[in-house]
């Protein structure tokens, strides 16, 4: 099989995951406008993988059954279960991955734009853009020519990767098994308390900011209505709305004090008013247990082993636990599973060389 005809393979099988993805958002997706837009992005989706599918016959081809990957599985379990929104960041990233490609390509001219567009799409839709300008701005480029998610694996990986290089340099420091736990579980406690109340901070100093920057937009809209108007106009302008249409949609906003406040939130400041940035008492549980879960990895083994038998199975579990971090990463940045799990395995095993160096020099000069 040449070169092309195996990119031409890969693109095609893309796309499909792409078709089957918005698919998904479209039967979860509560607000029917919205929904409406994944079904489209869709349908612009299947023209891309019928323009593949034609360039894989030229080149000599077979199409083989398309089976949905294990990242589309798993984006649309996580659409199911905690919603569309989760999700979402990660989707508008792949589409600009598939941007960049197709434009190194030099091959799929035609396609670039329409990623770009599906990409800047879903950025908007992420921020809160109102259903019916969502509809309208896609229309615009249908035409011819975590989030959450990411916060869980980063912190679980920040739990194992600190804890593993802990545990390992109080393993070359040569002290007992039983000083090893003792550390492991001080640090797995220390490390989950210190992301708990970062991550509340971090929230709570967020909403009250936002909270503020609704106060002033209040204050602007009851002080200077008409360049409130003027400003909303220049946003819907800026994404490719004609200027009467976005006047007149910027006015019929403004003229609803309360439904101003919402949009202007939104299209402004990129705040959901109702969210705020979302709880910090629930961001702050959130980072404690997933940096818990991460940290108790490479501690579990000195619980119920002893010696060199535990610090060979904490290795392997943690060796474990990075490649599935590593896998679990490639949703975000759309590269392949064994690339970003040897990857996140071999930086981690580093750091706890590097550690476990530490450890030793430090265990031989302070005890002879």
């Amino acid at each position: 099989m040449g070169n092309d005809t195996k990119r031409y393979l890969e693109n095609w099988d893309d796309e499909l995951n792409g078709v089957a993805l918005y698919e998904i958002l479209a039967g979860v997706e509560k607000n029917p406008k919205i929904a409406e837009v994944y079904r489209r992005l869709a349908a612009n989706e299947r023209g891309h993988v019928e323009a593949w599918a034609k360039k894989i016959k030229e080149a000599g081809g077979a199409l083989p059954v398309f089976h949905p990957s294990w990242r589309t599985h798993t984006l649309g379990w996580m659409a199911k279960r905690f919603g569309v929104q989760a999700v979402l960041p990660t989707v508008a990233t792949m589409e600009q991955v598939n941007s960049d490609k197709y434009a190194a390509s030099g091959d799929a001219g035609e396609l670039v734009g329409d990623e770009q567009s599906h990409a800047r799409l879903l950025k908007q839709i992420t921020g809160g853009m109102q259903g019916s300008e969502v509809a309208q701005l896609e229309g615009r480029h249908r035409t011819p020519g975590g989030n959450a998610l990411r916060a869980a694996v980063l912190g679980a990986s920040d739990g194992l990767l600190s804890n593993m290089s802990l545990v390992m340099g109080v393993v070359g420091a040569d002290l007992a098994g039983r000083n090893i736990l003792v550390t492991g579980l001080a640090g797995l406690l220390a490390g989950a308390f210190s992301m708990g109340l970062g991550e509340w901070l971090s929230v709570q100093s967020s909403r009250e900011l936002f909270e503020k920057q609704i106060r002033l937009e209040k204050e602007e809209i009851a002080a200077s209505p008409e360049e409130e108007v003027e400003e909303l106009a220049l946003i819907y302008q800026a994404r490719g709305i004609e200027e009467k249409s976005a006047r007149q949609m910027a006015k019929q906003i403004l003229s609803n004090r309360e439904n101003a406040i919402d949009t202007l939130a939104r299209e402004e400041l990129g705040i959901d008013p109702a969210e705020l940035g979302g709880s910090a008492w629930e961001a702050a549980i959130a980072s404690f247990f997933l940096f818990a879960i991460g940290a108790a990895v490479p501690v579990i083994a000195f619980a119920l082993l002893q010696g060199t038998l535990a610090i060979v199975v904490s290795l392997i579990s943690s060796a474990i636990g990075l490649f599935v971090i590593g896998a679990f990463i490639t949703l975000f940045t759309g590269r392949s599973v064994l690339f970003s799990g040897m990857r996140q395995v071999i930086f981690g095993l580093l750091a706890a060389a590097i550690t476990f160096g530490i450890g030793r020099l430090l265990g031989v000069n302070l005890g002879g």
